[in-house]
């Protein structure tokens, strides 16, 4: 048992992956992430194994301190593993230098965060446009992508309105519309709905659903039990290890379909 009262298992015997034939979009392999406070080795992930396929939909939960957040940035590849092997879209990270490692976060992953992230000075279409900014070669219809993903989040009325404009859904649904515009092959979403009463929170988890029966592939952590299980997988986090992957009714409802 450890600390904060999740049971240890160890990874191995844990290791996430569905077994579907779809290909691997995400890959973890013996993957540990190790901070030095003072004297002290903090381990925020310790030996994870780990396989996200095209299409899945995944939540991450666990207490504070488990390193649900650290499996998140290490996907995102806004952290770097100390150890172990990180694929995403079969390109092992470790290998690539920090251009080519923003390069490949550019083309193949949406991010979306509790706090937005907006940039202030700019309008909803820009900001919704900021993750081609970084692409060597962004694609030529980008605004017009931009438009349609605004419309489809019911801002298209509000393109030229800036974040201190908009409510905190709005600046939220602006996040998603941002997360989509590359065409991310990884939807990476960090406690998405913690700013939002529950109306809109529902709103925004509609949206997931509409995005994962098209195709997407979403990750989300989340601190609520009833969030989680509206994906089709929990992965609970506890100690920097993988404690327990289950399925939710969700999946099974759509074996049975």
């Amino acid at each position: 048992m450890s600390d904060n009262g999740v049971p240890r298992e160890s990874p191995v015997a844990v290791a996430a992956d569905s077994g579907g034939t779809s290909a691997p979009v995400a890959q973890f392999q013996s993957v540990q992430r190790i901070y030095r406070m003072g004297d002290q080795e903090v381990r925020a992930l310790d030996g994870v194994d780990l396989t996200f396929r095209a299409g899945e939909y995944w939540s991450i939960v666990g207490p504070s301190g488990s390193g649900k957040s650290t499996l998140l940035n290490v996907l995102g590849c806004l952290d770097r593993p100390s150890e172990g092997t990180y694929f995403l879209g079969g390109e092992d990270t470790g290998e690539l230098n920090d251009d080519a490692l923003s390069e490949l976060r550019s083309r193949r992953l949406g991010f979306i965060f509790q706090s937005y992230n907006l940039i202030p000075q700019l309008n909803v279409l820009d900001n919704i446009m900021v993750p081609l900014l970084y692409q060597s070669h962004p694609p030529a219809d980008g605004e017009e992508r931009a438009r349609e993903l605004a419309s489809r989040v019911g801002l298209g009325d509000r393109l030229d309105h800036r974040p201190r404009e908009l409510s905190g859904g709005q600046m939220q649904r602006v996040a998603i519309a941002r997360s989509l515009v590359n065409d991310p092959d990884l939807v990476l979403a960090d406690e998405a709905t913690g700013n939002l009463d529950s109306q809109t929170s529902m709103e925004i988890l509609d949206l997931f659903d509409e995005l994962h029966s098209e195709g997407k592939t979403i990750v989300f952590v989340t601190h609520e039990a009833s969030v989680s299980e509206r994906a089709q997988r929990v992965l609970v986090m506890g100690d920097g290890r993988v404690c327990e992957v289950r399925e939710t009714a969700r999946l099974a409802q759509e074996l049975a379909t």
